[in-house]
């Protein structure tokens, strides 16, 4: 099965969308168990929801789903969020800390080892390669992680999640220009609802590839689902008329982020 999808750009954004994916090879499939066969952890339509939005972006979509390997965990095994409840490199439960594994069927240390090579590290050659492109083109480069999930799961969160979470890592992931681009179009959209660096702060993607100090910057961007889908819940239908008012706040950050970036590669290195 192909493990990811590139369109190529030149614009000095890059999307990345690690975690939209739904392909699950059949041998993994037959051992995840009725809870984990409903895939209920994917961030739901989101290439869909940002299709188009930044005409010059390059996109690097993994195809597989989460349950095979978390394309935005590091490869190590390291938590994000050290003492709280979060998956790992290849889930045991989902976000609801139930098991989707059927009993005695979870991958063992030496098959998380091969689905690191077969799928995470494809994915991120892929976008280690692009994001090398695009700063040789532009000086610089900046990755904007696009990720969506349910508003209420009181195992990851209390409460009822904004609709705009955006990371940078304490703000050590990009140049506070993004930052500012980010948050500041957020806010300025209406009858939205927004965080900066609340509880979901950025993933391995964004922590990993943000070094602002040579130009590559990373901003992740964690949509509630209640903002694009008819219902949080399955069958997780795409709402056309939600996603399209939602479609042009994001745009306008976007457009935002591109022409900062832009204005930044115009200046002396």
């Amino acid at each position: 099965m192909a493990v990811f999808e590139l369109i190529q750009g030149t614009s000095p954004v890059i999307l990345a969308f690690p975690h939209t994916g739904t392909a699950v090879p059949e041998r993994i499939y037959a051992r995840l168990n009725e809870k984990g066969r409903m895939l209920a952890d994917t961030d739901w339509h989101i290439h869909r929801l940002y299709d188009g939005l930044l005409p010059r972006a390059t996109t690097v979509r993994a195809l597989f789903h989460r349950y095979v390997i978390d394309a935005n965990r590091d490869p190590a095994g390291a938590s994000l969020y050290p003492g709280q409840n979060t998956t790992g490199l290849v889930p045991e439960t989902d976000f609801d800390g139930q098991p989707i594994w059927r009993e005695g069927e979870a991958p063992d240390a030496a098959e998380i080892a091969e689905r690191t090579a077969a799928f995470h590290a494809p994915y991120h050659a892929a976008l280690a390669a692009e994001i090398a492109r695009i700063h040789a083109l532009h000086g610089i480069a900046v990755v904007y992680d696009c990720h969506s999930i349910r508003s209420h799961i009181p195992y990851l969160f209390e409460g009822t999640l904004p609709d705009f979470n955006i990371g940078t890592n304490d703000g050590t992931s990009c140049d506070a220009v993004f930052e500012a681009a980010a948050i500041e179009g957020a806010r300025q959209a209406e009858r939205y609802t927004s965080v900066l660096n609340g509880r979901f702060k950025g993933g391995w993607t964004t922590r990993h590839y943000g070094r602002p100090e040579t130009g590559v910057h990373a901003v992740q961007m964690e949509l509630a689902q209640a903002t694009h889908l008819a219902t949080e819940a399955p069958p997780f239908a795409y709402d056309a008329a939600k996603a399209e008012r939602l479609r042009q706040s994001l745009k306008a950050i976007l457009t935002t982020i591109e022409g900062r970036a832009l204005t930044l590669s115009r200046q002396p290195h």
